[in-house]
């Protein structure tokens, strides 16, 4: 029996008396559908003062502007982003494309965003809306030579493996055009768990649950209804044919591809201009203990005309720093071991070793000894379900185990073999010579309210970010099932244990909404703001990323010539690379909304998506600190350790307590010496402010920085609704890299016209000193 069918359905006999039952309760409900898009767009004159901001933070007019965006959104056409809409975890009921639109245009004033619903989500009849709302999205600023925003068509690829060995994790697909000629007749889905956990949440949520709501919550029906509706709709798509060309295969089936492979074969077969960006990559929730990037540099696995771009940072965490640890090891047999603490990371199976050694009481001690060994075991043996060993244990037991404790805001039970420092480091030598990735960084938000650009303020938690839970202890009983007991030992958990158990509680959903964050954007250096001139830059990798503050980041090589090569630039060098960086800081924001936000919407409609609290800027910038260079040396073997390669910080930059902007010049003199390529990119910080979750689990730490207590902020009632659970937090703006390749040739050219300009700068300098100090003729 599949996985699926034993931890997601778990609905035993009868199932089909109880869909007859829960017909007759609720109908057929109603179809979600992509809203309206409101017809009133942002002021020219709105505009036009976005990029003077710009020029007047350098004193100058600049070739290109910097456009934000967010190329990361989701509506409730997702499934996930439909459950967390219903009543009994306190959701907001629907946000279609539509409220994307508005969102982005009134609320966070973005110049850019993007629709990326879970392929495995969108039916035929969805996909079409969601093409439907993007068109009439950039028909508000129709006619426009610059027009307030622009909306691509996108959506998510969501692969998650059982294994290390079978996970590739998720990317979003982005189409530069939006015409129906333009786009793909389907989304291409992932093949297998996660296409099966979605068309099965309806079962997750549990028919028995569905059935009593019209009896609790008689004045919430329609939404549980809508549900129903909403999961017949996708149960009701055959997956469509293997093997077939994309363009002959019908219009009404689910498209899939297992692999990357498969997924960049088909985008191929389409022939369209696309970019396929890589997210969530160390984020633990989904992604197998012990997982690694390394499958994914082969060449059959990566297309570098399409995934030139990656997601540093989301709503779900920061992604780019590596760390020589793993969540869990293996040893020569491929048998998976529990890894031993380190400083600044408690391996979760270590803490599953000291939760069981608490329970031991007056236990002999060798008897406790192998109850914490065995719980060790027991926890990796479990993969990411290693929590559910140790029956009774709260989110507090677990205090911040499975985190990088020493990482900016990290994403959730952090995978660094995932990260995006890892990734560039890593190569790939089974071809007939070393292979290694170029991307770009970008960052965006993940959100799944139809709320693009989230991060422009830090506030309402619960409805910004996705931290939701049970509205009451009554619903948490009947979503997770009744506490557990403290059990002395812990079990062990396989297929037949997770399916006596409530689906929702087999996943450490409750522990993550302290992980939580407004979300990042992605900022492009573009010659104007029309669609082309955003996807060039963004082809180019001319882009960079934020943690949600529209900090402003220049990053350029000198070249020999003069000329400047761009963040995002790969070329050859023979000589010491030069570097010059600019940042400023974001703007300080002023409470509400702007006027021509306050007249674009209703008032209603204003409260219900902005939550009465928009983009305003003031005039004056936030500082930045500090500048950080960030050095990497790609491997040039296999067995080449990476830890050295990587080396964060290489240089720092204090800036000024006077003013908000930064500059500064670097070169890097051991270049040439090194004869290897070399990665640099930098970190623009800003001083200090409170963001949403910045402290995760909020612990309290002994002198040794060790975590002797959590305070969760929890996503349900036991952390009240208007605590945003803020905490101190440098945003921060991350450049795309330059990449340096070292080109001998030059290297050896350069070094022979030094030479020599030297030998000639001898040879005068000792003719004037011999003409000086020499006999002169008439004395001869």
């Amino acid at each position: 029996m599949k996985l699926r069918t034993k931890v997601l359905i778990g609905v035993g006999v009868g199932l089909g008396l109880l869909l007859i039952a829960a017909y007759v309760l609720y109908g057929g409900g109603e179809l979600e559908t992509a809203g309206t898009v409101h017809d009133k767009s942002v002021p020219k004159a709105m505009v036009a003062d976005r990029a003077a901001r710009q020029d007047k933070a350098h004193g100058a007019k600049l070739e290109k502007q910097i456009l934000f965006g967010d190329l990361h959104v989701h509506s409730t056409f997702s499934a996930d982003a439909f459950s967390l809409s219903l009543p009994l975890v306190s959701g907001e009921g629907a946000h279609p494309p539509a409220d994307a639109c508005d969102y982005a245009r009134f609320c966070s004033s973005l110049d850019f965003f993007s629709m990326t619903d879970h392929a495995e989500s969108l039916t035929p009849r969805r996909w079409a809306e969601t093409k439907k709302s993007v068109r009439q999205c950039n028909a508000v600023a129709k006619g426009h030579d610059q027009p307030d925003l622009v909306a691509f068509t996108g959506f998510e690829w969501t692969q998650v493996g059982r294994t290390p060995a079978d996970h590739y994790g998720h990317k979003n697909v982005i189409f530069r055009d939006t015409s129906e000629d333009k786009l793909p007749t389907r989304p291409i889905a992932a093949a297998g768990f996660v296409s099966e956990a979605f068309g099965s949440l309806i079962d997750a949520v549990g028919w028995g649950t569905l059935l009593s709501i019209p009896f609790r919550e008689f004045s919430d029906r329609q939404r549980y209804k809508d549900l129903i509706a909403y999961f017949r709709e996708m149960n009701a798509v055959d997956n469509c044919p293997e093997g077939v060309d994309v363009r002959k295969l019908p219009v009404e089936c689910r498209e899939t591809a297992k692999t990357p492979k498969e997924l960049f074969g088909k985008l191929k077969q389409w022939g369209f201009e696309t970019l396929v960006i890589p997210h969530g990559t160390t984020w633990g929730f989904y992604t197998p203990p012990g997982y690694l990037w390394d499958k994914q540099l082969a060449p059959e696995q990566d297309d570098a005309q399409m995934q030139k771009l990656i997601e540093v940072m989301s709503g779900h965490g920061n992604s780019e720093e590596y760390r020589a640890w793993l969540a869990t090891s293996y040893d020569a047999q491929g048998k998976a071991t529990c890894p031993a603490t380190r400083k600044n990371f408690t391996p979760c199976c270590q803490r599953a070793a000291e939760i069981i050694r608490s329970r031991c009481g007056t236990t002999p001690k060798d008897q406790c000894d192998k109850r914490a060994a065995d719980a060790r075991q027991r926890y990796v043996d479990a993969g990411t379900f290693g929590h559910l060993t140790v029956p009774g244990a709260t989110i507090e037991d677990w205090k911040d185990c499975g985190q990088c404790t020493d990482c900016f805001v990290p994403s959730f039970m952090y995978r660094p073999g995932g990260s995006v420092q890892y990734i560039l480091a890593r190569g790939y030598f089974k071809g007939a010579k070393p292979r290694h990735v170029v991307m770009g960084f970008m960052a965006s938000s993940d959100n799944h309210s139809s709320r693009p650009g989230t991060g422009y303020k830090e506030f309402a938690r619960r409805s910004i970010t996705e931290a939701t839970g049970a509205k009451s202890k009554e619903w948490r009983e009947r979503i997770f099932g009744l506490e557990g007991e403290a059990t002395p030992e812990s079990i062990p958990i396989g297929p037949a244990q997770l399916a006596k158990l409530p689906p929702f509680k087999v996943v450490h959903a409750e522990r993550q909404a302290s992980f939580f964050l407004t979300g990042g954007l992605i900022a492009v250096h573009s010659q104007g703001r029309k669609r082309g001139a955003i996807w060039d830059a963004m082809n180019r990798r001319e882009v960079y990323g934020t943690s949600g503050d529209r900090i402003l980041l220049w990053f350029d090589l000198l070249k020999p010539d003069g000329k400047k090569a761009p963040m995002g630039s790969e070329l050859k060098l023979g000589t010491a690379p030069r570097f010059s960086v600019r940042a400023a800081g974001a703007f300080k924001q002023k409470p509400g909304c702007p006027d021509w936000s306050v007249a674009g919407v209703s008032t209603e409609r204003l409260k219900r998506l902005c939550k009465n609290e928009c983009y305003n800027p003031s005039d004056e910038r936030r500082r930045i600190t500090r500048i950080e260079v960030i050095r990497i040396r790609p491997q040039q073997r296999d067995d080449e350790p990476l830890e050295p390669l990587i080396e964060d910080v290489w240089k720092k930059h204090d800036c000024s307590a006077k003013g908000s902007s930064c500059e500064m010049q670097f070169e890097d003199p051991t270049f040439v010496e090194g004869k290897r390529d070399v990665i640099y990119y930098v970190r623009a910080i800003q001083e200090p402010t409170p963001a949403v979750n910045a402290a995760s689990v909020r612990c309290e730490r002994d002198k040794a920085g060790n975590c002797v207590r959590a305070r969760p902020c929890y996503g349900d009632y036991r952390t009240p609704l208007e605590d945003d659970c803020l905490a101190s937090n440098e945003e921060r703006a991350w450049s795309s890299p330059v990449y340096v390749r070292f080109d001998a040739a030059a290297a050896k050219a350069a070094a022979e016209k030094a030479a020599k300009e030297a030998a000639d700068k001898a040879a005068a300098e000792g003719e004037q000193d011999g003409g000086a100090a020499g006999p002169s003729k008439k004395d001869g």
